[in-house]
């Protein structure tokens, strides 16, 4: 093709929306991804990922999360499948709501009834009586807000792929960004490890955790974590099936722990862990669950959801997360270069803003502003840098 418009460098949640998004504004775009879509070892490839809406007292994230809510609902009417299963959001606390314990629970609760989607209230007796499969007076409070759910993310980005396909983007899979050409405050090009050149007008990269390290100025201010994820075989599968079951976050700002149901289409249940994670580089580093991973699981599950205690394991991987330092995403074109941007920071909740990321890059690529882009753009750190979302554990 001829030299497109735009480069996209990377098929995730973050490159995939952009191109459609720059696609149907009526741009010529290209994109390149180090192997096959959905990449097996992506951030944003896995069975299932959570959406929701509750960020703590972050109002701005909640309205991004809603409006990418509907995106998802309008993703599931355009390609006439379920993508997004609008299942709600179990969120427990082991203590009162009113305690400094629980303050992203009591702020995520607030939010939610400003907004106008008031949560199903919850206690100790009330969550026994509607979701069985938790240890009876294990948790003491907690809500439920039906409007949220999770996506089948990998199956997402294979039907984004095809569509953007369709649109006229060209995707070239099996292509690893390793150089970029610059001269004159300019891009010039962009060199695979695999050998290959391209060319753009602008270059856009969403390259997750691989980033800081085709960008080392973008190493100081990010950091690669990565997370385990247990995907289990419940002998008692009617206790693990929505209504009776879905999306949790298990006093996770406490814990890190969260779940899903039975999947659709897998018959597993996924249960993983938002917390500080293991600093890993992307290529150098396994990515591997470890014995000690598993301990904090098995612990878990016999406190929280007896009937899994003894589940089988039957998959295991370690997500990685590109964590900023204060955990908001990084979209800005480069200060140095002008046809260069950066698009990532996902810092764990990539995936559920899908359907608004691709309009948020492509305003601040095109315009140099989107309403939701300050806090977003390019900048410094110094000094203590505090990490803001609230649902993060240390743990």
């Amino acid at each position: 093709m001829q030299t497109p418009d735009f480069l996209l460098i990377g098929g995730g949640i973050f490159g995939l929306p952009t191109a459609i998004e720059l696609r149907q504004r009526g741009y010529t775009v290209q994109l390149i991804n180090p192997g096959r879509i959905p990449h097996p070892l992506a951030s944003s490839t896995d069975i299932s990922k959570v959406v929701r809406m509750e960020y703590g007292a972050d109002r701005e994230y909640a309205d991004m999360a809603e409006q990418a809510i509907d995106g998802w609902r309008a993703w599931n009417a355009l390609f006439g499948e379920t993508l997004y299963h609008e299942v709600g959001f179990l969120l427990l606390c082991r203590q009162p709501m009113a305690t400094q314990a629980q303050a992203f629970e009591r702020a995520s609760y607030a939010c939610m009834n400003d907004k106008g989607y008031p949560p199903q209230r919850h206690n100790a007796q009330t969550l026994a009586q509607a979701y069985p499969a938790f240890q009876k007076g294990y948790y003491q409070d907690g809500f439920y807000n039906p409007t949220a759910g999770f996506v089948e993310a990998a199956y997402t980005l294979k039907k984004l792929k095809a569509y953007a396909q369709q649109l006229g983007i060209e995707i070239v899979e099996g292509q690893t960004a390793e150089t970029l050409e610059k001269e004159n405050g300019k891009v010039t090009a962009l060199r695979t490890r695999e050998g290959q050149t391209f060319q753009a007008g602008h270059y856009i990269v969403c390259a997750g955790p691989n980033t800081p390290y085709l960008l080392p100025e973008l190493q100081p201010m990010m950091r690669i974590s990565g997370h385990p994820v247990f995907h289990l075989q419940a002998k008692e599968s009617t206790l693990f099936q929505y209504p009776q079951f879905t999306v949790f976050a298990a006093d996770i700002s406490n814990s890190g722990w969260y779940g899903f149901p039975i999947h659709p289409k897998e018959g597993v249940i996924k249960i993983a862990r938002h917390g500080t994670g293991l600093t890993l580089h992307p290529e150098k580093d396994p990515r591997v669950v470890t014995a000690e991973d598993e301990a904090e699981l098995r612990s878990f599950l016999a406190a929280a959801l007896p009937a899994l205690t003894d589940a089988p394991i039957v998959y295991t991987r370690r997500c990685l997360y590109t964590d900023t330092l204060d955990g908001h995403f990084w979209i800005d074109r480069h200060p140095r270069w002008t046809n260069l941007s950066v698009a990532t920071g996902g810092s764990g909740h990539g995936m559920k803003m899908g359907p608004v990321l691709g309009q948020i890059i492509a305003d601040k690529v095109e315009q140099g502003q989107h309403r939701w882009s300050d806090r977003y753009d390019w900048r410094s750190f110094e000094g203590e840098v505090i990490y803001q979302e609230e649902a993060r554990s240390k743990a």
